[in-house]
């Protein structure tokens, strides 16, 4: 079966509700791919059918930093490069793949910091080529990144200035509450998953409920709605961003993180690990 015929499509817009399988399968090998952080709305369910789905050469630009979903993906092989400004499973510590990767020299990391990556996004959602940024001024990561570039302002003599080149990725994709079946994605306050989904070619959001109601109708919760025509698909998975927290829908389950964090500390440990989470029964269906 094709992804169209697995598929539903709105005759309102080009955005699709998917089966996770099938929205795995629409994120390319090698494709830069921008991953929100813990506290805004991880998709664990399609990281999950990504894994399983083998996807390899991923370059993750983490919004702005990784957590656990990152450190999986880095573990299980799919990710050859990772611009971030830190790794961490919080209390837990560092990313221990993403460590033993970094030391291992099998993976490419770009040290950012969180102003950075936010500035780069946002000149690739305005579709500028560069954003300028002072703060880089005279810090070590600006001499790890030839990338970036250090010009005079050109309205003021003797006043530097740190151009970032725009971060457009190719594909983002998050967790969310609601979404509705035109394909318009209710995120609340969560702003900076509307910046990843203006700046990259494609996006593709997993959520708690999908509604028959037109989320764009309400002038009082439509600000917090990411329009249809910037989402190209829509799969429902209940408790999506578990074992993470998600909002205030459900709170970190902290053994489970916790397991995960022993178990990661070795490669056989993670492998083990990897194996029982990615055979777990899907909770999730379009």
């Amino acid at each position: 079966m094709n992804l169209t015929q697995q598929a539903s499509w709105p005759a309102s817009t080009g955005t699709r509700v998917l089966s996770l399988e099938a929205m795995a399968q629409c994120i390319p090998d090698g494709a830069r791919v921008a991953l929100a952080q813990d506290a805004t709305g991880v998709s664990m369910a399609l990281t999950r059918a990504l894994v399983t789905r083998g996807v390899r050469g991923l370059r993750l630009v983490c919004v702005p930093i990784g957590g656990m979903q990152t450190d999986i993906l880095i573990g299980a092989g799919c990710a050859d490069v990772v611009e971030t400004s830190a790794v961490t499973l919080g209390e837990f510590g560092t990313g221990p793949r993403f460590a033993a990767a970094l030391k291992a020299g099998s993976i490419r990391v770009l040290d950012a910091t969180c102003p950075a990556i936010h500035a780069a996004l946002q000149a690739g959602q305005k579709g500028l080529p560069f954003m300028p940024l002072r703060g880089l001024l005279g810090t070590d990561v600006l001499a790890q990144r030839p990338d970036w570039k250090v010009i005079d302002n050109p309205f003021s003599t003797g006043d530097p200035i740190v151009l970032l080149p725009a971060i457009r990725p190719d594909v983002t994709f998050f967790h969310a509450p609601l979404a509705d079946r035109h394909g318009n994605v209710a995120i609340g306050r969560q702003r900076d998953l509307l910046t990843m989904a203006q700046a990259s070619r494609s996006c593709y959001v997993t959520v708690e409920e999908i509604t028959d109601d037109d989320l764009m109708r309400d002038p009082g919760s439509s600000p917090g709605v990411i329009p249809a025509i910037y989402v190209d698909g829509i799969a429902r998975a209940p408790r999506g961003a578990y074992p993470l927290r998600f909002l205030d829908v459900y709170g970190m389950d902290e053994v489970a993180a916790g397991e995960y964090a022993a178990a990661a500390q070795t490669a056989d440990g993670f492998d083990r690990w990897l194996a029982r989470w990615v055979g777990e029964p899907a909770l999730a269906g379009a």
